[in-house]
């Protein structure tokens, strides 16, 4: 399946727009990667703790969105947005959102 961040695309020509689809994620970090953070924070660098799950976060809601795009038989997803939110109390847990325009050619 084709998936951009474009509303259209150049090779093919969209004949049925079938609906916006979605996929949610909501991780959590744990303490130890928020103590190791803080300490990068002081030292500098990165935080490849916060990377990996930040990455797990965004490929499952995109894996989430492309599978109902599937089921409603899509070819593609056009206009694919991603959204990055802390929630929770403390802001302990990351969300990834991510949506688009499921289409056929």
């Amino acid at each position: 399946m084709i998936v951009s961040t474009t509303n259209t695309l150049e090779t093919n020509e969209v004949k049925q727009y079938l609906g916006i689809v979605t996929g949610e994620t909501i991780i959590g970090a744990n303490l130890f990667k928020d103590i190791f953070a803080g300490i990068r924070d002081i030292v500098g660098g990165r935080s490849g703790s916060y990377e990996k799950v930040l990455r797990e976060a965004k490929d499952t809601a995109l894996k989430e969105m492309e599978d109902q795009a599937t089921r409603l038989g899509a070819d593609a997803i056009i206009g694919v947005d991603l959204d990055y939110e802390t929630v929770g109390a403390s802001g302990g847990m990351l969300m990834v959102t991510a949506s688009g325009t499921a289409v056929k050619f």
